[in-house]
């Protein structure tokens, strides 16, 4: 391990310390923020110097209770910042409670400046909201992608686990903050560097901009048939304009009859019902994390009347759309 050191801290180029600001929102992801400070701790470390300083922030300098229920203490609150400064929002659950308007009017001054500024896990929402992220590329956790993309159509939204569109980053959630450090120090100290710090966290597969952050399709529903997975692809990206069997069956060079069998077969559903499930599915999310009426949510998820979704979304759900919205919001408010 000494050696490791040594050879790490003699192929790094001399660079001053760079400065990181943990922006801490309540029922921040405590994995996503972990991931990204123990990378810089090991890279200090490793290079055998203070490579990098950080300090944890606030809204108003109180503690903060991340999602696990853990309570941090932080340094102070959204205070200047110099140029230098690099700043990273760790985002969790409820991100869009958590986006108050103090946090968008700092994020749009310091960004002013020309600071770097990133996004953890759901923090890519309040970069959004604050209009850092017009006409970029960005990533966000999977399950806040519909909500997302309905609500910022400006911003280019992608599946990679981590994006770099200029001096704007976002991650989407869990080790890709691992990800995109591994990322940053290569940039700033070496490569050698960036594979002594994965190395000592067990990270043996480092992903860059260009991978997916979900599973597969076959590796998510467990089976692995090349036309099967087709299909669920295509459903899976025509949620708002559905496809019918039969155009799905003859995309694929096969039968209707022939698709339904496959589905019976692999997945113990009809194509039509997990088309549903996957519709619905969408629905449930946009109606937790957006302000969207359930008449656009209905419309977003391929439902042609507000009755027709609420009957379908009762049916699965054993609630209706409205109900889902206002338990949601109680739940919140406690």
């Amino acid at each position: 391990m000494r050696e490791q050191r040594q050879v790490a801290k003699a192929v790094a180029p001399a660079v001053k310390t760079r400065q990181f600001v943990f922006v801490l929102v309540d029922n921040f992801t405590l994995l996503s923020f972990a991931a990204a400070l123990e990378s810089l701790r090991i890279a200090n470390r490793m290079g055998e110097e203070t490579l990098y300083t950080w300090k944890l922030v606030s809204e108003d300098g109180a503690p903060v209770r991340c999602s696990a229920g853990v309570v941090f203490q932080v340094d102070g609150d959204l205070g200047e910042l110099t140029r230098e400064d690099t700043i990273l929002v760790c985002g969790g659950i409820d991100i869009q409670d958590a986006t108050t308007k103090r946090l968008l009017n700092w994020l749009r001054r310091e960004a002013r400046k020309g600071l770097i500024v990133g996004g953890l896990c759901t923090a890519a929402f309040s970069l959004a909201k604050a209009g850092l992220l017009d006409n970029k590329k960005a990533t966000i956790h999977w399950e806040n992608a519909d909500s997302f993309a309905e609500e910022f159509e400006e911003v280019q939204l992608t599946k990679s686990v981590f994006v770099i569109d200029g001096n704007r980053m976002t991650t989407a959630g869990g080790t890709s903050s691992i990800d995109l450090m591994l990322k940053l120090i290569a940039d700033h100290q070496g490569e050698d560097l960036a594979n002594a710090v994965a190395d000592q966290l067990i990270y043996s597969s480092i992903r860059t901009d260009q991978d997916t952050q979900r599973l597969s399709v076959p590796t998510r529903i467990g089976v692995r048939h090349p036309k099967l997975s087709q299909v669920i692809q295509m459903m899976e990206t025509n949620i708002e304009e559905p496809i019918s069997p039969a155009t799905l069956a003859k995309d694929v060079g096969m039968s209707t009859r022939q698709l339904e069998r496959l589905f019976r077969r692999y997945l113990n559903r009809s194509p039509k019902r997990y088309y549903m499930e996957l519709r619905l599915q969408k629905a449930r999310n946009l109606l937790m994390q957006t302000d969207m009426s359930v008449i656009n949510v209905a419309l977003a998820c391929g439902f042609a009347s507000p009755s027709h979704f609420s009957k379908c979304y009762r049916a699965h759900y054993d609630t209706t759309p409205y109900r889902e919205r206002g338990s949601h919001a109680a739940r919140l408010s406690i």
